[in-house]
C-alpha cells in the first residue's frame, strides 16, 4: 500500500538550517521508503508559519491531496511572535477538526525546548521562558480531544540538545542536518505503527 504523506508546518518542515536533505518530513519519508514502503510526500510547510497561517494557507491544500498520513509541527513562531495560548489552541483545534475529516492519521510534534537553543542567549528570556510549556499543554489537549498521535519532541530535546552540540545549524535557531535526522528518528516509531499494516 502506498503512503500519501502530507506535511504541514513551519521552517522545520521546509528544512531551513539543513545543508542538504530537507527537514524532518523528507527524512521521515526516506526512512519509510527504506522499510520498503512507496511514499509520496507533499510538503506544504512554510518558513515563518504560525498556527493561523497553517489553518488559512495549508489545510485546504492538505485535504485536497487525500492524504493517508499527515504530520504537523507548529508553534515556535507563535511563541516568538506573541500569539496568545488561547488563540493558538483555538486555531489548532480548527486544524485538527478539518484534517480529521480526511480519515488520515495525524501525527503532531510539540515544541522543542528552545531555551536550550544558542539563539536563546541573544534574546530577552521573557520571549520564551515559561511560554513553551503552556503551548505544549495546548498541543497535548488538542491531541487528546481529537485522538491525534503526539510525539514528545520537548522531552526528547531536553536530553538530545545538551548531548549533541551540533543539533542546531549555524543560525542557532533551526536544526542542522543532524538535528533533523534526530527529529525524524524520534517520529519514526509512531509513524511506522500508523502506516505499516
Amino acid at each position: 500500500m502506498s503512503v500519501s504523506y502530507v506535511a504541514l508546518g513551519d521552517s522545520t518542515a521546509v528544512g531551513v538550517g539543513a545543508a542538504r536533505g530537507g527537514g524532518y518530513p523528507e527524512r521521515l519519508a526516506s526512512r519509510l521508503r527504506k522499510d520498503g514502503l512507496p511514499v509520496g510526500l507533499t510538503n506544504l510547510g512554510q518558513s515563518g508559519a504560525r498556527v493561523r497561517d497553517v489553518f488559512t494557507g495549508q489545510v485546504k491544500r492538505a485535504v485536497a491531496t487525500q492524504p493517508t498520513l499527515v504530520s504537523l509541527g507548529v508553534g515556535t513562531n507563535d511563541i516568538w511572535r506573541g500569539t496568545s495560548v488561547e488563540e493558538f489552541q483555538e486555531d489548532l483545534d480548527r486544524i485538527a477538526r478539518r484534517l480529521k475529516q480526511t480519515g488520515a492519521p495525524l501525527v503532531m510534534v510539540n515544541i522543542a525546548d528552545m531555551a536550550l537553543a544558542p539563539v536563546a542567549k541573544l534574546v530577552p528570556s521573557a520571549l520564551y521562558e515559561g511560554r513553551i510549556e503552556p503551548f505544549n499543554a495546548a498541543i497535548a489537549e488538542v491531541a487528546r480531544a481529537h485522538g491525534l498521535h503526539l510525539v514528545d519532541l520537548y522531552s526528547a530535546s531536553k536530553e538530545m540538545i545538551p548531548q549533541r552540540p551540533h543539533f542546531f545549524s549555524h543560525d542557532g535557531f533551526h536544526p542542522s542536518d543532524e538535528g533533523y535526522e534526530e527529529w525524524a528518528e524520534l517520529m519514526l516509531p509512531t509513524v511506522r505503527t500508523l502506516v505499516v499494516r
